[in-house]
């Protein structure tokens, strides 16, 4: 790749790139040091006369991501030097600029990333044909033929490819489409971003620099609203002059490429990265210094206006009046004719998509809100609230659970009116209301918080829910307050940037030759506050002004998209809140979580505390339950949105069945029971319900339950043999007398067997309904056997026959869980009386195996 680039960037080349650049930013610096002039007296000039308008209600955060971090994870990367696909591990800072690295290791270890991707005028696309239909615009004469196989193969069938119009594109790929999607929400957040590069905190910066850059293209006669408005003032100076030196650079390039079609546009777009990239150092290097000089001008300009503000505003009216004579009878004429038939349709294009976006704003934060509280019901303390709060304080910048609010712009449509009005897309107009939608997000979610931490203060738990409550009622009043607002304002601006470049368009042809002689009506001393360009550009801005507010009272009077009347305005309706603003951020999860985490970290290393303080925002806004890494994929933290509730119904319904099966089957015995009674009798339909809901627990407890019985039944046995063996021996040397202790003995170890009998069926008629009834049944019947074969032994004693009672059923209850069979009627004389026997010899092997255990 190196050698291509020297190959085609010789010294000549250079130096027609640098020319162009110093070209353009010495006719820009002009304009920037005219417009600063203007820009800081206006600022100073509202500072002293102040702004009309309604007064926010919602609380403004300054630091949104201090100590924060987007998103992080893994996918593949397509490599330019190689031409293959590797794994990389992408780190998504609060600048929103990508850092990718070999691995995590190498982000962990702290080590410089392999690049960064700045994506600024970045185009998101999820499909190769959408890229390759782009790629064909790139050279001009040179296209693809259809079907052609193109430069790279994806690695999955789920890409994502970053197309710049100037800069070095970017392949990733997907395993799942799940992940592709949710990188996509992340990438389109960073797009949106930084595209708002500039700082609105500037008062005299900004609208100096967006006024210069719009003069210079209305020179070159460019009007209209313009795509690579977008980024840091050095991107867009580049992209200002890439305009004019793209072309000329393909037009000396392009016939020296060699190569297949595809071959010489991906080598075309790294050429072009490579002057892209030469051409922002330049520009960025003078606009500082043209920065860099105004500022250093700014104190003599503020003591003359301090001092002469009253004059300058007076030869400012006089000459603004002459030039509205010659202007407003045009301006009118082409008002009436042009621009009135078309508000209040392009008006109500605006307003359907928007309305909708911030409608889902406001559910959304309901809804986080209303599903804290439900949390909070049954294990309402503060230690759950904090781990809540921790992860709705940044919900305005999770990008995935913000795609469904940003999505209903992305219908704006303004087809029929782009070529007549000069409209490139409506991108601008896209872009801009999904920041304002995040805004609205944010202050909401801080206003929520500041008065809940102020509510929380001294407040007893049982109150906690009717709290949230009346903390939610207040911010949502705020909202639907200031989102009326916002957007009310919105429409202005979005109107006046469509309207207003037409008209100029139109107008300049006539007036601009009329208006260098208003400049000799301004005095010398006030000539760089007072410029007849600005003031022809307000004279037309008030002409269509009036009906774009018409319009937009008219459209708040219908009520369709919940708009706020011009004539509601709240001012100091809460001034105790303003004074919350000033606090300080909550951290919710040191002041209100466990304190264990914190005391354990605090004595660990300073990289500990690092990444404690280092949250990041996809990965603590994910659903409870949801597990943060998915298997087979190769995302490693993927955030999780309530985007598949049958999901999240059917691991809640997992977990509840494991839990039940838990409590239910401690140790492994109610499967062996219930399959026992189903063989012996016919299954009822609570006991096939139980069953079908039991399948799983089954499975996972089969193997240690068999073991567990085998092992208790084998001991038995050999417990049972022996003391047959010394009753046999007894019988035959022993006389009446020694029958008598034997007796005795008997009846000592009847209180054993009947514990160890109820022992049996308690478990049993806890543990299964339907076994029990079966259980319940059979029971009589079993009684009156071992009773009526008792009564037919003559010579044995009454403590015999309750022994031999007991012990019956205690063999019954070890036949069923064994899985043997229950004695049947034709077998009763042999069972009766091998029970009788083996009755007294039982009861002492239970008695000594219990010793021995």
């Amino acid at each position: 790749m190196g050698d291509l680039i020297s190959t085609h960037l010789d010294e000549g080349k250079r130096e027609v790139i640098t020319a162009r650049t110093g070209e353009l930013m010495g006719d820009f610096g002009r304009l920037y040091e005219q417009q600063y002039a203007v820009a800081l007296f206006n600022q100073m000039r509202y500072d002293v006369e102040g702004g009309g308008g309604p007064q926010p209600q919602l609380l403004h955060r300054k630091v949104p991501l201090k100590n924060k971090s987007i998103f992080s994870g893994t996918l593949f990367q397509y490599l330019e030097e190689n031409k293959k696909w590797r794994n990389r591990f992408l780190f998504i800072p609060d600048s929103y600029n990508i850092n990718y690295y070999d691995n995590k290791q190498a982000h962990d270890r702290g080590l410089h990333p392999k690049g960064t991707i700045n994506f600024a005028g970045y185009r998101v696309m999820t499909s190769m044909e959408e890229y390759l239909e782009l790629l064909n615009t790139s050279l001009p004469g040179v296209k693809a033929k259809v079907g052609s196989s193109p430069f790279l193969k994806c690695a999955t069938q789920f890409p994502l490819i970053l197309w710049h119009p100037y800069a070095r594109h970017f392949y990733f790929c997907m395993v799942t489409e799940k992940e592709q999607q949710k990188w996509n929400a992340v990438f389109q957040d960073c797009v949106r971003h930084t595209n708002n590069g500039l700082p609105e905190e500037c008062k005299v910066q900004t609208p100096a620099f967006t006024d210069a850059v719009r003069l210079y293209r209305q020179a070159h006669g460019h009007y209209g609203t313009w795509d690579m408005m977008c980024g840091t003032p050095p991107q867009i100076l580049a992209n200002l002059v890439m305009e004019t030196l793209l072309p000329e650079m393909r037009d000396l390039i392009t016939p020296k490429l060699k190569g297949k079609i595809h071959e010489r546009q991906r080598n075309w777009m790294l050429i072009s990265d490579a002057v892209y990239g030469l051409v922002q150092s330049q520009a960025q290097a003078q606009y500082e210094a043209v920065v860099q000089s105004c500022e250093a001008g700014r104190p003599p300009l503020e003591t003359i206006i301090r001092t002469d503000m009253d004059q300058i505003i007076t030869s400012k009216e006089h000459v603004t009046s002459k030039i509205r004579a010659l202007v407003l009878p045009k301006a009118e004429k082409l008002l009436k004719v042009s621009i009135q038939p078309y508000i209040s349709s392009i008006l109500e294009a605006l307003m359907e998509p928007t309305s909708r976006g911030f409608f889902d704003v406001r559910d959304l934060f309901f809804r986080e809100l209303v599903d804290m509280s439900k949390n909070l019901v049954n294990d309402g303390n503060k230690e759950k609230l904090g781990e809540h709060m921790e992860k709705i304080s940044m919900l305005a910048f999770h990008p995935v659970k913000m795609q469904s609010c940003y999505e209903k712009m992305e219908t704006l449509s303004l087809e029929g009116l782009q070529q007549r009005f000069d409209v490139s897309s409506p991108s601008v107009f896209v872009q801009r209301a999904q920041i304002l939608m995040r805004e609205q997000m944010d202050d909401a979610v801080y206003t929520f918080e500041q008065l809940l931490h102020q509510s929380l203060e001294g407040q007893e738990v049982e109150d906690l829910c009717k709290t949230i409550q009346r903390c939610e009622d207040r911010v949502i009043k705020k909202f639907d307050y200031d989102s009326s607002t916002v957007r009310k304002k919105f429409f202005r601006e979005a109107l006046l940037q469509i309207f207003i470049p037409y008209m100029l368009k139109q107008l300049s042809p006539s007036c601009s030759a009329e208006l260098p002689r208003f400049q000799e009506l301004i005095f010398e001393d006030f000539s760089r506050f007072i410029l007849v360009e600005n003031i022809f550009e307000e004279v037309v801005l008030h002409t269509v002004m009036k009906d774009i507010m018409m319009a937009v009272k008219e459209a708040a009077v219908q009520r369709r998209h919940n708009l706020y009347r011009d004539s509601i305005v709240l001012t100091n309706s809460d001034p105790n809140l303003l004074l919350l603003g000033e606090n300080p951020p909550i951290d919710w999860a040191e002041e209100y979580g466990g304190q264990e985490d914190v005391d354990g970290e605090s004595a660990g290393d300073h990289e500990a505390q690092k990444r404690r303080r280092m949250k990041q925002v996809v990965s603590m806004i994910q659903l409870e339950g949801t597990p943060s890494v998915l298997p087979n994929e190769s995302c490693l933290e993927v955030p999780a949105v309530e985007y598949i509730p049958e999901e999240e119904t059917a691991v809640r319904s997992d977990a509840l069945l494991s839990q039940k099966s838990e409590k239910q089957v401690p140790n492994g015995t109610k499967e062996d029971v219930n399959r026992n009674a189903v063989e012996e009798n016919p299954p009822t339909n609570r006991s096939t319900l139980k069953e079908e809901e039991s399948t799983t627990e089954k499975s996972l407890q089969e193997t240690e339950s068999k073991s567990t019985l085998d092992c208790a039944i084998q001991e038995i046995k050999h417990a049972v043999q022996e003391e047959e063996h010394e009753l046999r021996t007894q019988k035959a040397a022993e006389s009446s007398s020694s029958k008598e202790e034997t007796a005795a003995e008997e009846i000592d170890s009847i209180p054993n067997c009947q514990e160890g009998a109820r022992l049996n069926q308690a478990d049993t008629n806890k543990d299964t309904p339907s076994s029990t009834g079966q259980k319940s049944l059979d029971s009589p019947i079993r009684e009156a056997e071992v009773v009526s074969a008792s009564e037919q032994q003559e010579n044995h004693i009454t403590a015999s026959t309750q022994d031999s009672h007991m012990e019956k059923t205690i063999a019954s209850s070890q036949h069923d869980v064994s899985g043997f069979q229950v004695p049947t009627n034709e077998a009763e004389g042999e069972e009766h009386q091998t029970a009788k026997e083996e009755c007294s010899d039982t009861g002492k092997g239970e008695t000594a195996h219990m010793d021995h255990q």
